[in-house]
């Protein structure tokens, strides 16, 4: 093996190891927090009531491991909310198996999401959160189901669920 190789590898894996820890851990300084939200709380406030994966993930960007959120296998009837603020965010009716391991759903209920364009880990992606506290949900693909074709990916700890009662 040439020399170059041994470059162009150990480039690689650093990309790719920047790249993981940037997706897993979050990203200080969240730039969705300098817009202005209906509920804005100071970061001690935050802390003070999300877990520290929630606040992870909501306040810094993170992401939730992959098949680990008890909310990929609810299937009642209800609504999912903001873990945050429980602003009603998705419809049970709207949730599918996307295979992906985090929950997903084909639409937001209305005016319950924000977007923004997140170009991290090397490709253009579009965040989506919480329309009311800007809590950092997920992304948005264009590779869903009907009716919409899109595929709202969440983080099953950025929600919490209320059944549906009689």
């Amino acid at each position: 093996m040439k020399r170059r190789h041994f470059l162009y590898a150990g480039a690689g894996a650093g990309i790719a190891i920047a790249g993981g820890a940037l997706a897993f851990r979050g990203r200080p300084g969240y730039s969705a927090m300098a817009e202005s939200f209906e509920i804005t709380k100071t970061e001690a406030e935050w802390r003070s009531i999300l877990t520290e994966q929630q606040f992870a993930v909501m306040r810094q960007e993170a992401t939730e491991r992959p098949y680990t959120s008890p909310l990929l296998e609810e299937k009642r009837a209800g609504t999912y909310n903001c873990a945050a603020c429980a602003l009603p965010l998705y419809a049970s009716q709207t949730k599918y198996d996307s295979g992906t391991g985090w929950p997903s759903f084909y639409e937001a209920l209305p005016n319950a999401v924000g977007t923004k364009e997140d170009n991290t880990l090397f490709l253009t992606r579009t965040e989506c959160h919480c329309r009311r506290c800007g809590g950092h949900l997920g992304h948005i693909f264009d590779d869903g189901p009907p009716p919409t074709g899109k595929r709202h990916c969440i983080n099953g700890v950025a929600l919490t669920f209320s059944p549906k009662t009689a």
